[in-house]
């Protein structure tokens, strides 16, 4: 480009292409009519054939006479798309632009509504809709449909900022064949992800759903796969929300009962060493309320022993205890110790004594700081989003209901930072390892 923009008769050079000035194709016109060659006539005013290469050359030259042959010397001015040598591009007739214009009037309706859809769907008025190129697609062919409109494939396709190979091709009998297909797909993909996702008749997420999938079909998706399978056909996990009342402030006092053996070191990759347990309410029925005690294993997550009861008495967290002595499974570590809040359960001479008989040390939190026991805490969180109690109207419905929850958690429930595991399996992983 430095060489070329040197010589006289270049008007202009870039990547794209040279500007030869019109004299320079006068001069070569008439040098051409005298019988010289081309490659003669570009050497001769100074280019360099090796630069430009034969096929420019051969190109512009062609060109030129062309367009010399049929408009003469007008034919040479270089006014951009009226006199040059290229191909001119034909000017559009009235009827052509009212047509285009129309089309044109006829697809912003249409995008008009499909935007009022968007923002119903964004204030959840509607199912949520996004304006894929596949949308568009569809959009312009249902346009072009409704109001019969010939060859204006390409103006919408630029119009609406997608281009026209792809609408043709998403048209194509192979696109349709594709879509079908992969539609096809999708729908057996959804039935497997449903059968996890009401298995045991438990609501789960995308993660629940995968580790379900693995444990029990022996299917392995990825979470995308699964995630966008259960956005595609609306299979939604209820969410918990954080109640805006409680503030998780932290406590500044020291514990005035049992000091804090824990200090939040909750996987200790140990099988009943470290016990959590604390108390919940359970609203059933109509205006009816239970509470449940439930001791846990940190390390594994499984849950000991429950006790549910409708006062809560001191008998709801001693009871509980009984429960741990009575469960053959559990086999308790060395220097293995029970940790909870400073309740005034867990601080009654009773349960302490309960506590020290049974070998077990004992730990308390903060006072007024939930986090130091922070896994027991999102114990309940998840027990009471995924247990459905206000179909019982007996407390021993309630029973029966938090049973079936406590075998399906223990024995069913995959937990991804157990590494996919249920408790019970991670429990035996670890003994196993031991």
């Amino acid at each position: 480009m430095r060489h070329l923009s040197t010589n006289p008769y270049v008007k202009s050079v870039s990547t794209k292409g040279i500007t030869y000035t019109e004299a320079f194709k006068q001069l070569f016109i008439i040098s051409s009519q005298q019988g010289k060659l081309p490659r003669d006539i570009f050497e001769a005013c100074g280019f360099d054939v090796q630069i430009l290469g034969m096929t420019r050359i051969k190109a512009a030259a062609g060109r030129w006479r062309a367009s010399y042959k049929e408009q003469g010397d007008l034919g040479l001015h270089d006014a951009r798309g009226k006199h040059s040598g290229r191909p001119l591009k034909r000017e559009l007739t009235l009827e052509e632009k009212n047509a285009r214009l129309e089309a044109q009037i006829h697809l912003l309706q249409a995008e008009n509504e499909l935007l009022k859809k968007i923002r119903l769907a964004e204030r959840g008025l509607e199912p949520r809709v996004k304006l894929t190129p596949s949308l568009r697609y569809r959009l312009i062919k249902a346009v072009i449909e409704k109001y019969h409109l010939q060859r204006m494939v390409s103006y919408l396709c630029e119009s609406t900022g997608v281009s026209t190979s792809g609408y043709y091709r998403y048209w194509s009998a192979s696109g349709i064949r594709v879509r079908t297909q992969k539609e096809r797909v999708d729908e057996e993909i959804s039935v497997h992800v449903r059968r996890a996702f009401q298995f045991k008749k438990r609501n789960k997420g995308a993660r629940s759903i995968k580790m379900t999938l693995e444990g029990q079909f022996q299917i392995v998706w990825n979470l995308k796969r699964i995630r966008r399978i259960m956005k595609k056909y609306n299979i939604v996990c209820p969410h918990r929300k954080a109640n805006p009342y409680k503030r998780m402030m932290k406590a500044t006092h020291e514990h005035r009962a049992v000091p804090n053996l824990l200090q939040r070191n909750f996987k200790q990759s140990v099988p009943g060493k470290v016990l959590l347990t604390d108390i919940t309410y359970l609203n059933y029925g109509k205006s009816k309320r239970a509470y449940l005690s439930t001791i846990k294993d940190s390390s594994t997550n499984e849950i000991l022993a429950y006790h549910v009861s409708e006062r809560m008495t001191m008998d709801l967290a001693t009871n509980t205890l009984l429960h741990l002595q009575k469960n053959r499974r559990f086999k308790r570590s060395q220097d293995a110790f029970i940790h909870s809040d400073q309740g005034t359960h867990y601080t009654h001479p009773d349960f302490q004594e309960k506590v020290k008989r049974m070998g077990l040390g004992q730990s308390m939190s903060r006072r007024g700081n939930c986090w130091d026991n922070a896994p027991q805490e999102s114990f309940f969180g998840h027990f009471k989003d995924e247990v459905s109690l206000k179909n019982c109207t007996t407390l021993d419905e309630v029973k029966r209901e938090i049973k079936a929850y406590m075998t399906y958690y223990n024995h069913y429930r995959y937990q991804w930072n157990l590494k996919r595991m249920t408790p019970v399996q991670y429990r035996d992983h670890l003994l196993e390892a031991t």
